[in-house]
Protein backbone atom coordinates (compact mmCIF):
# COMPACT_ATOMS: atom_id res chain seq x y z
CA UNK A 1 0.00 0.00 0.00
CA UNK A 2 1.29 3.23 -0.75
CA UNK A 3 1.72 6.46 1.32
CA UNK A 4 0.55 8.75 -1.00
CA UNK A 5 -1.90 11.67 0.32
CA UNK A 6 -4.00 14.34 -1.80
CA UNK A 7 -2.46 17.38 -2.42
CA UNK A 8 -5.53 19.39 -2.22
CA UNK A 9 -7.69 17.58 0.86
CA UNK A 10 -4.43 15.09 2.53
CA UNK A 11 -6.87 12.22 1.57
CA UNK A 12 -4.99 8.70 1.12
CA UNK A 13 -4.25 7.90 -2.51
CA UNK A 14 -5.47 4.58 -2.79
CA UNK A 15 -7.36 4.38 -6.26
CA UNK A 16 -6.13 4.11 -9.40
CA UNK A 17 -6.70 6.06 -12.34
CA UNK A 18 -4.54 4.76 -14.94
CA UNK A 19 -1.04 2.95 -14.99
CA UNK A 20 1.31 4.39 -17.67
CA UNK A 21 4.41 2.61 -16.92
CA UNK A 22 7.68 3.70 -16.57
CA UNK A 23 8.66 7.68 -18.40
CA UNK A 24 11.13 10.23 -18.26
CA UNK A 25 10.31 13.69 -17.93
CA UNK A 26 8.30 14.56 -20.59
CA UNK A 27 10.10 18.06 -21.51
CA UNK A 28 13.72 16.84 -20.76
CA UNK A 29 15.06 16.69 -23.96
CA UNK A 30 18.47 15.32 -24.65
CA UNK A 31 21.66 16.79 -26.11
CA UNK A 32 23.75 14.27 -28.07
CA UNK A 33 26.29 13.82 -25.53
CA UNK A 34 23.56 12.50 -23.08
CA UNK A 35 22.43 9.49 -24.94
CA UNK A 36 25.30 7.63 -23.92
CA UNK A 37 24.91 8.44 -19.87
CA UNK A 38 21.93 7.17 -17.31
CA UNK A 39 18.48 8.66 -18.28
CA UNK A 40 16.00 8.76 -15.20
CA UNK A 41 12.56 6.86 -15.78
CA UNK A 42 9.66 7.52 -13.14
CA UNK A 43 6.52 5.73 -12.64
CA UNK A 44 3.66 7.52 -14.39
CA UNK A 45 0.88 6.52 -12.51
CA UNK A 46 -2.49 8.75 -11.62
CA UNK A 47 -4.46 7.94 -8.92
CA UNK A 48 -7.96 9.95 -8.21
CA UNK A 49 -9.00 11.02 -4.78
CA UNK A 50 -11.90 9.60 -3.07
CA UNK A 51 -13.12 12.87 -1.36
CA UNK A 52 -12.50 15.62 -3.53
CA UNK A 53 -11.86 14.15 -6.64
CA UNK A 54 -8.57 15.45 -8.04
CA UNK A 55 -6.72 13.11 -10.36
CA UNK A 56 -3.75 13.35 -9.63
CA UNK A 57 0.59 11.94 -10.06
CA UNK A 58 2.90 11.92 -7.61
CA UNK A 59 6.14 14.18 -6.96
CA UNK A 60 8.79 12.76 -8.15
CA UNK A 61 11.15 15.69 -9.40
CA UNK A 62 10.78 18.71 -7.92
CA UNK A 63 9.37 22.16 -10.09
CA UNK A 64 12.94 23.43 -9.33
CA UNK A 65 14.79 20.72 -11.33
CA UNK A 66 11.97 20.16 -14.02
CA UNK A 67 11.39 24.30 -14.67
CA UNK A 68 14.54 25.61 -14.24
CA UNK A 69 15.89 25.80 -17.90
CA UNK A 70 12.45 24.96 -19.80
CA UNK A 71 12.51 24.17 -23.53
CA UNK A 72 8.81 25.34 -23.79
CA UNK A 73 8.31 28.61 -25.34
CA UNK A 74 4.59 30.16 -25.84
CA UNK A 75 5.04 32.10 -29.10
CA UNK A 76 5.89 28.93 -31.35
CA UNK A 77 2.31 27.78 -32.22
CA UNK A 78 0.23 30.01 -33.93
CA UNK A 79 -3.36 28.75 -32.46
CA UNK A 80 -1.86 29.82 -29.60
CA UNK A 81 -1.18 33.57 -30.13
CA UNK A 82 -4.66 33.62 -31.44
CA UNK A 83 -6.17 32.49 -28.21
CA UNK A 84 -4.42 34.99 -26.31
CA UNK A 85 -5.11 37.70 -28.20
CA UNK A 86 -8.87 37.06 -28.27
CA UNK A 87 -8.51 36.54 -24.93
CA UNK A 88 -6.93 40.03 -23.71
CA UNK A 89 -9.37 41.37 -26.16
CA UNK A 90 -12.16 40.22 -23.94
CA UNK A 91 -10.77 40.76 -20.79
CA UNK A 92 -9.85 44.29 -21.14
CA UNK A 93 -13.47 45.08 -22.32
CA UNK A 94 -14.96 43.14 -19.91
CA UNK A 95 -13.49 44.07 -16.66
CA UNK A 96 -12.18 47.94 -18.01
CA UNK A 97 -8.71 47.66 -18.02
CA UNK A 98 -6.35 50.20 -18.62
CA UNK A 99 -3.51 52.20 -17.79
CA UNK A 100 -4.20 52.02 -13.82
CA UNK A 101 -4.46 48.55 -13.70
CA UNK A 102 -2.11 45.70 -13.24
CA UNK A 103 -2.33 42.55 -15.36
CA UNK A 104 -0.24 39.46 -13.63
CA UNK A 105 0.30 36.41 -15.13
CA UNK A 106 1.96 33.35 -13.39
CA UNK A 107 4.27 31.38 -15.42
CA UNK A 108 4.18 33.79 -17.91
CA UNK A 109 6.31 31.98 -20.17
CA UNK A 110 7.92 34.25 -22.97
CA UNK A 111 5.75 36.76 -22.73
CA UNK A 112 3.59 36.64 -25.82
CA UNK A 113 -0.10 36.75 -23.54
CA UNK A 114 1.23 39.92 -21.70
CA UNK A 115 2.46 41.75 -24.77
CA UNK A 116 -1.41 41.68 -25.50
CA UNK A 117 -2.13 43.81 -22.85
CA UNK A 118 1.03 45.87 -23.04
CA UNK A 119 0.18 47.10 -26.24
CA UNK A 120 -3.19 48.32 -25.07
CA UNK A 121 -1.68 50.59 -22.79
CA UNK A 122 -2.31 48.07 -19.60
CA UNK A 123 0.61 47.99 -17.38
CA UNK A 124 1.91 44.55 -16.81
CA UNK A 125 4.08 41.52 -14.62
CA UNK A 126 5.08 38.15 -15.88
CA UNK A 127 5.99 35.99 -12.87
CA UNK A 128 8.03 32.75 -14.35
CA UNK A 129 10.56 30.31 -12.78
CA UNK A 130 12.48 29.37 -15.71
CA UNK A 131 15.31 32.04 -16.29
CA UNK A 132 16.15 31.23 -19.73
CA UNK A 133 12.25 31.58 -20.65
CA UNK A 134 11.60 34.39 -18.36
CA UNK A 135 15.39 36.47 -20.34
CA UNK A 136 13.18 35.67 -23.52
CA UNK A 137 10.25 37.99 -21.87
CA UNK A 138 12.73 40.67 -20.53
CA UNK A 139 14.11 40.97 -23.88
CA UNK A 140 10.65 42.21 -25.35
CA UNK A 141 9.86 44.26 -22.90
CA UNK A 142 7.47 42.01 -20.54
CA UNK A 143 8.67 42.96 -16.86
CA UNK A 144 9.04 39.08 -15.28
CA UNK A 145 10.26 38.14 -11.48
CA UNK A 146 11.86 34.74 -11.67
CA UNK A 147 10.31 32.73 -9.03
CA UNK A 148 7.88 30.23 -8.60
CA UNK A 149 4.48 31.94 -7.35
CA UNK A 150 3.83 31.20 -3.72
CA UNK A 151 2.04 32.13 -0.69
CA UNK A 152 5.92 33.80 0.55
CA UNK A 153 6.85 35.33 -3.13
CA UNK A 154 3.38 36.58 -3.72
CA UNK A 155 3.62 38.04 -0.14
CA UNK A 156 6.56 39.77 -1.16
CA UNK A 157 4.90 41.11 -4.21
CA UNK A 158 1.46 42.42 -2.65
CA UNK A 159 4.16 44.09 -0.38
CA UNK A 160 5.84 45.93 -2.76
CA UNK A 161 2.59 47.31 -4.42
CA UNK A 162 2.09 44.60 -7.12
CA UNK A 163 -1.16 43.18 -6.52
CA UNK A 164 -3.27 42.06 -9.74
CA UNK A 165 -6.39 43.28 -11.15
CA UNK A 166 -6.07 40.73 -13.31
CA UNK A 167 -4.05 37.54 -12.63
CA UNK A 168 -4.02 34.98 -15.46
CA UNK A 169 -3.50 31.45 -14.55
CA UNK A 170 -3.26 29.68 -17.76
CA UNK A 171 -2.12 25.92 -17.74
CA UNK A 172 0.08 26.58 -14.28
CA UNK A 173 -2.53 24.90 -11.61
CA UNK A 174 -1.52 20.91 -13.19
CA UNK A 175 2.24 22.13 -12.80
CA UNK A 176 2.50 22.87 -9.33
CA UNK A 177 3.01 19.79 -6.63
CA UNK A 178 2.35 21.90 -3.42
CA UNK A 179 -1.26 23.07 -5.03
CA UNK A 180 -2.37 24.66 -1.68
CA UNK A 181 0.24 27.44 -1.33
CA UNK A 182 -0.24 28.19 -5.07
CA UNK A 183 -3.98 29.26 -4.37
CA UNK A 184 -3.39 30.99 -1.39
CA UNK A 185 -0.45 32.77 -2.72
CA UNK A 186 -2.93 33.60 -6.00
CA UNK A 187 -5.28 34.91 -3.21
CA UNK A 188 -2.84 37.19 -1.41
CA UNK A 189 -1.77 38.43 -4.98
CA UNK A 190 -4.87 39.50 -6.00
CA UNK A 191 -6.60 43.14 -4.93
CA UNK A 192 -9.72 43.20 -2.95
CA UNK A 193 -12.14 43.56 -6.33
CA UNK A 194 -9.54 41.69 -8.83
CA UNK A 195 -10.44 38.91 -10.79
CA UNK A 196 -8.56 35.71 -11.41
CA UNK A 197 -8.59 34.01 -14.90
CA UNK A 198 -7.65 29.97 -14.68
CA UNK A 199 -7.35 27.90 -17.67
CA UNK A 200 -6.80 24.03 -17.51
CA UNK A 201 -7.29 20.77 -19.81
CA UNK A 202 -10.49 19.87 -18.60
CA UNK A 203 -10.59 16.21 -17.24
CA UNK A 204 -14.07 15.76 -18.44
CA UNK A 205 -13.37 16.28 -22.05
CA UNK A 206 -9.56 14.56 -21.50
CA UNK A 207 -11.48 11.51 -20.70
CA UNK A 208 -14.35 11.56 -23.18
CA UNK A 209 -11.55 12.01 -25.62
CA UNK A 210 -9.08 9.56 -24.64
CA UNK A 211 -6.22 12.09 -24.18
CA UNK A 212 -4.17 9.68 -22.02
CA UNK A 213 -1.03 11.64 -23.45
CA UNK A 214 -1.90 14.88 -21.38
CA UNK A 215 -0.69 13.05 -18.41
CA UNK A 216 2.89 13.42 -17.54
CA UNK A 217 5.09 14.51 -14.84
CA UNK A 218 5.19 17.64 -14.81
CA UNK A 219 1.00 17.88 -14.66
CA UNK A 220 0.90 17.11 -11.32
CA UNK A 221 -2.74 16.90 -11.46
CA UNK A 222 -6.05 17.16 -13.46
CA UNK A 223 -9.13 18.85 -12.80
CA UNK A 224 -12.77 18.39 -13.39
CA UNK A 225 -15.29 21.80 -12.36
CA UNK A 226 -15.97 19.98 -9.33
CA UNK A 227 -12.35 19.30 -8.06
CA UNK A 228 -11.03 22.88 -8.97
CA UNK A 229 -14.16 24.31 -7.26
CA UNK A 230 -13.21 22.58 -3.95
CA UNK A 231 -9.25 23.62 -3.69
CA UNK A 232 -10.41 27.09 -4.60
CA UNK A 233 -13.02 27.67 -1.94
CA UNK A 234 -11.02 26.13 0.43
CA UNK A 235 -8.76 29.56 0.13
CA UNK A 236 -11.63 31.73 0.06
CA UNK A 237 -12.22 32.37 -3.70
CA UNK A 238 -15.24 31.64 -5.38
CA UNK A 239 -15.98 31.15 -8.61
CA UNK A 240 -18.49 33.46 -10.68
CA UNK A 241 -18.03 32.13 -14.53
CA UNK A 242 -16.79 29.72 -16.01
CA UNK A 243 -16.17 28.96 -19.69
CA UNK A 244 -15.49 25.73 -21.67
CA UNK A 245 -12.76 26.79 -24.87
CA UNK A 246 -11.23 24.54 -27.16
CA UNK A 247 -7.63 25.11 -26.33
CA UNK A 248 -5.41 21.54 -25.20
CA UNK A 249 -8.46 19.04 -26.51
CA UNK A 250 -11.14 20.74 -24.65
CA UNK A 251 -10.32 23.24 -21.49
CA UNK A 252 -12.49 25.31 -19.27
CA UNK A 253 -11.75 29.10 -18.20
CA UNK A 254 -12.73 29.72 -14.74
CA UNK A 255 -13.19 33.91 -13.58
CA UNK A 256 -12.32 33.84 -10.06
CA UNK A 257 -12.97 36.25 -7.10
CA UNK A 258 -12.53 36.72 -3.80
CA UNK A 259 -15.87 35.05 -1.77
CA UNK A 260 -16.63 38.22 0.28
CA UNK A 261 -16.38 40.29 -3.35
CA UNK A 262 -20.18 40.52 -4.30
CA UNK A 263 -18.99 42.93 -7.40
CA UNK A 264 -19.18 40.09 -9.85
CA UNK A 265 -22.34 38.03 -9.56
CA UNK A 266 -22.00 34.01 -10.06
CA UNK A 267 -23.39 33.67 -13.58
CA UNK A 268 -25.75 30.48 -14.23
CA UNK A 269 -23.28 28.55 -16.30
CA UNK A 270 -21.28 27.86 -12.84
CA UNK A 271 -24.77 25.68 -10.99
CA UNK A 272 -24.95 24.32 -15.07
CA UNK A 273 -21.55 22.74 -15.51
CA UNK A 274 -21.36 21.67 -11.82
CA UNK A 275 -24.42 20.26 -12.10
CA UNK A 276 -23.33 18.36 -15.38
CA UNK A 277 -20.42 16.68 -13.86
CA UNK A 278 -22.21 15.72 -11.09
CA UNK A 279 -25.37 14.11 -13.63
CA UNK A 280 -22.51 12.44 -15.28
CA UNK A 281 -20.86 11.15 -12.21
CA UNK A 282 -17.75 12.74 -11.92
CA UNK A 283 -18.33 13.02 -7.92
CA UNK A 284 -18.51 9.06 -7.61
CA UNK A 285 -15.30 6.82 -8.13
CA UNK A 286 -16.94 4.26 -10.46
CA UNK A 287 -17.04 7.01 -13.26
CA UNK A 288 -12.68 6.93 -13.21
CA UNK A 289 -12.58 3.24 -13.74
CA UNK A 290 -13.64 2.69 -17.47
CA UNK A 291 -10.09 4.68 -18.69
CA UNK A 292 -7.52 2.51 -18.27
CA UNK A 293 -9.17 -0.10 -20.16
CA UNK A 294 -10.02 2.51 -23.00
CA UNK A 295 -6.11 3.46 -22.97
CA UNK A 296 -5.06 -0.06 -23.29
CA UNK A 297 -7.47 -0.89 -26.21
CA UNK A 298 -5.61 2.26 -27.86
CA UNK A 299 -2.38 1.10 -27.51
CA UNK A 300 -2.72 -1.85 -28.82
CA UNK A 301 -4.70 -0.34 -31.84
CA UNK A 302 -1.76 1.99 -31.76
CA UNK A 303 1.19 -0.63 -32.62
CA UNK A 304 -1.19 -2.38 -34.80
CA UNK A 305 -1.03 0.74 -37.55
CA UNK A 306 2.84 0.94 -36.65
CA UNK A 307 3.56 -2.49 -37.26
CA UNK A 308 2.01 -2.65 -40.15
CA UNK A 309 3.11 0.50 -41.61
CA UNK A 310 6.71 -0.46 -41.01
CA UNK A 311 6.10 -4.49 -42.35
CA UNK A 312 4.86 -2.46 -45.64
CA UNK A 313 8.01 -0.49 -45.40
CA UNK A 314 6.53 2.55 -45.02
CA UNK A 315 8.46 5.69 -43.94
CA UNK A 316 6.94 7.53 -40.37
CA UNK A 317 8.18 11.18 -39.49
CA UNK A 318 7.14 12.88 -36.61
CA UNK A 319 5.46 16.48 -36.58
CA UNK A 320 6.27 18.55 -33.54
CA UNK A 321 8.35 17.17 -29.99
CA UNK A 322 5.40 18.28 -26.80
CA UNK A 323 5.18 17.11 -23.81
CA UNK A 324 2.19 14.88 -24.42
CA UNK A 325 3.86 13.03 -27.17
CA UNK A 326 6.94 11.74 -24.98
CA UNK A 327 4.30 10.07 -23.01
CA UNK A 328 2.40 8.50 -26.28
CA UNK A 329 5.70 7.48 -27.08
CA UNK A 330 7.04 5.88 -24.15
CA UNK A 331 3.66 3.95 -23.08
CA UNK A 332 3.66 2.73 -26.43
CA UNK A 333 7.30 2.00 -26.96
CA UNK A 334 7.42 4.04 -29.77
CA UNK A 335 11.44 4.56 -30.69
CA UNK A 336 13.29 5.06 -33.73
CA UNK A 337 12.64 1.48 -35.30
CA UNK A 338 9.38 3.18 -36.02
CA UNK A 339 10.05 6.88 -36.05
CA UNK A 340 12.76 7.88 -38.34
CA UNK A 341 12.95 11.42 -36.71
CA UNK A 342 10.80 14.67 -35.14
CA UNK A 343 10.63 18.08 -35.97
CA UNK A 344 9.47 21.19 -34.49
CA UNK A 345 9.31 24.72 -35.20
CA UNK A 346 11.31 25.81 -31.87
CA UNK A 347 14.71 26.07 -32.71
CA UNK A 348 14.98 25.92 -28.84
CA UNK A 349 14.29 21.80 -29.55
CA UNK A 350 15.85 21.62 -32.80
CA UNK A 351 19.15 19.58 -32.59
CA UNK A 352 17.99 17.43 -28.93
CA UNK A 353 16.77 13.97 -28.71
CA UNK A 354 13.28 12.73 -27.57
CA UNK A 355 13.56 11.94 -23.82
CA UNK A 356 13.42 8.35 -23.80
CA UNK A 357 13.15 7.30 -27.19
CA UNK A 358 16.24 9.28 -28.07
CA UNK A 359 14.41 10.12 -31.69
CA UNK A 360 16.45 13.25 -32.99
CA UNK A 361 14.28 16.50 -33.24
CA UNK A 362 15.46 18.16 -36.56
CA UNK A 363 13.86 21.31 -38.79
CA UNK A 364 10.39 20.94 -40.39
CA UNK A 365 12.67 21.86 -43.40
CA UNK A 366 14.17 18.07 -43.13
CA UNK A 367 10.52 16.40 -44.09
CA UNK A 368 10.82 17.53 -48.28
CA UNK A 369 14.27 15.83 -47.88
CA UNK A 370 13.36 12.32 -47.08
CA UNK A 371 9.50 12.90 -48.03
CA UNK A 372 8.10 10.15 -45.33
CA UNK A 373 5.13 8.06 -46.05
CA UNK A 374 3.39 9.35 -42.81
CA UNK A 375 3.88 12.55 -41.02
CA UNK A 376 2.92 11.68 -37.70
CA UNK A 377 1.49 14.97 -35.48
CA UNK A 378 1.91 14.58 -32.01
CA UNK A 379 0.42 17.94 -31.02
CA UNK A 380 -2.94 16.78 -32.10
CA UNK A 381 -4.87 19.89 -30.59
CA UNK A 382 -2.92 21.65 -32.83
CA UNK A 383 -3.69 19.52 -36.18
CA UNK A 384 -5.32 22.05 -38.58
CA UNK A 385 -2.78 24.43 -38.10
CA UNK A 386 -0.01 21.52 -38.37
CA UNK A 387 -1.94 20.62 -41.66
CA UNK A 388 -1.89 23.56 -43.38
CA UNK A 389 1.84 24.60 -42.49
CA UNK A 390 3.05 21.05 -44.19
CA UNK A 391 0.23 20.81 -47.13
CA UNK A 392 3.29 20.70 -49.11
CA UNK A 393 3.77 16.96 -47.93
CA UNK A 394 0.82 15.97 -49.92
CA UNK A 395 2.82 16.18 -53.01
CA UNK A 396 4.41 13.35 -53.25
CA UNK A 397 1.58 11.48 -51.66
CA UNK A 398 2.56 11.36 -47.43
CA UNK A 399 -0.33 11.21 -45.44
CA UNK A 400 -1.11 12.59 -41.74
CA UNK A 401 -1.48 10.71 -39.12
CA UNK A 402 -3.33 11.23 -35.64
CA UNK A 403 -3.41 8.93 -32.93
CA UNK A 404 -5.67 10.50 -30.07
CA UNK A 405 -8.49 9.44 -29.63
CA UNK A 406 -7.89 6.84 -31.94
CA UNK A 407 -5.90 6.16 -34.94
CA UNK A 408 -6.66 8.60 -37.47
CA UNK A 409 -5.01 8.55 -41.11
CA UNK A 410 -6.22 11.76 -43.63
CA UNK A 411 -4.64 12.51 -47.02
Amino acid sequence: MNNLRCRSCDTPLTHSFVDLGMSPLANSYLKREQLFAMEPFYPLHAYVCEQCFLVQVPEFESPEQIFGDYAYFSSYADTWLEHVNAYAAQAIKRFGLGSNSLVVEIASNDGCLLQCFKKNGVPVLGVEPAKNVARVAEERGIPTVVTFLSVDAAGKLAAQGKQANLLVANNVMAHVPNLNDLVEGMKILLKPKGVITIEFTHLVRMMEGNQFDAIYHEHFSYFSFIAAERVLSNHGLRIFDVEEIPTHGGSLRLFVRHTDDRSHPVEQRVAQLRAAEVGAGYNRLDRYQSFREKVRDTKNNILDFFINAKRERKSIVAYGAPAKGSTLLSYCCLRAEFIDYAVDRSPHKQGLFLPGTHIPILSPDKVKDTRPDYLLILPWNLKVEIMQQMAHVRNWGSRFVTLIPEVTVCD
